[in-house]
C-alpha cells in the first residue's frame, strides 16, 4: 500500500532536515495522492526541478515506491516558475517542495531515475 502525499512529504522534510538542510512546503496539494514536484536550490544559486517519473520506471516488484526525475537545471528561476505554474494548471493537486539539501546529494533524498 502506498503512503499518502502528506506522509511522504512530511518524511522528505524530516530527512532533509536530518541532513543538516532546509525545506519547505510551497504548495501543498491533494492529501492522499498528489503528485509531487521538488525544487533543489543549490547554496551558489543552481536551481533543479525534479517531477514524477514516467511509469514506464516502475518496477512491479516495488509498485508502491515514489520515483522522480530531473526535468530541469540551471539558475534561471522564472523557467521553473513558469513551468510549475504550467503543471498547476494541468493538475491543481500538485505538490511543491522546496530543499536546499546541504551536503547531502539530492539523490540520497529522493529516488531519482534517469530517462
Amino acid at each position: 500500500m502506498r503512503v499518502t502525499t502528506d506522509l511522504w512529504v512530511s518524511a522528505l522534510l524530516r530527512r532533509v532536515f536530518s541532513a543538516g538542510g532546509f525545506a519547505a512546503v510551497v504548495k501543498r496539494g491533494a492529501t492522499e495522492a498528489g503528485a509531487v514536484f521538488v525544487l533543489a536550490r543549490g547554496r551558489m544559486g543552481e536551481i533543479a526541478l525534479f517531477g514524477p517519473a514516467p511509469q514506464t520506471s516502475y518496477d512491479s516488484a516495488k509498485p508502491d515506491d515514489r520515483f522522480f526525475s530531473l526535468l530541469g537545471a540551471g539558475d534561471d528561476a522564472a523557467v521553473f516558475d513558469a513551468r510549475l505554474e504550467r503543471e498547476k494548471k494541468f493538475d491543481p493537486d500538485i505538490w511543491v517542495v522546496e530543499i536546499e539539501a546541504g551536503a547531502v546529494p539530492v539523490e540520497e533524498l529522493i529516488s531519482v531515475k534517469s530517462l
